[in-house]
């Protein structure tokens, strides 16, 4: 079952710390958007069966990407499209989504989407260990 919006947001307001929905809204719109060039097939209509249906849609109709990104460059992505962000705080943004997305998707799917990103990713979902 798709997680609700408000909790959706919440969760990755609670996690980034940030002042306003409206941060973290942008936040999750923008590493969704970017998340979703990376995945394909199943895995990526599973995932987007699990969030808010307006998160889903981003994932489904990504931002297009000629090549997996690394990690290090999908924050470096991140900061581009967060008006004032720092690869810093764009680490954060990344973290605070991906985490929620992680509970959202629950252990299994979330291994099946590490499997079809880089290595690395698995520390930017807060898994302390590869899945």
């Amino acid at each position: 079952m798709a997680m609700r919006w408000e909790a959706f947001l919440g969760q990755v307001k609670e996690r980034g710390r940030y002042e306003t929905t409206e941060e973290a809204e942008r936040a999750a719109r923008t590493v969704l958007a970017l998340l979703g060039a990376h995945l394909v097939g199943e895995v990526r209509a599973e995932l987007a069966a699990r969030l808010p249906e307006a998160m889903a849609l981003l994932l489904l109709n990504p931002l297009q990407a000629h090549e997996p990104l690394s990690p290090e460059r999908f924050v470096r992505a991140t900061a581009a499209w967060i008006e004032g962000a720092t690869e810093r705080t764009a680490a954060w943004d990344v973290s605070a989504v991906l985490s929620v997305v992680s509970d959202a998707a629950g252990e299994e799917l979330t291994r099946r989407v590490l499997l079809q990103l880089p290595v690395g990713y698995d520390l930017l979902f807060g898994c302390s260990r590869p899945v």
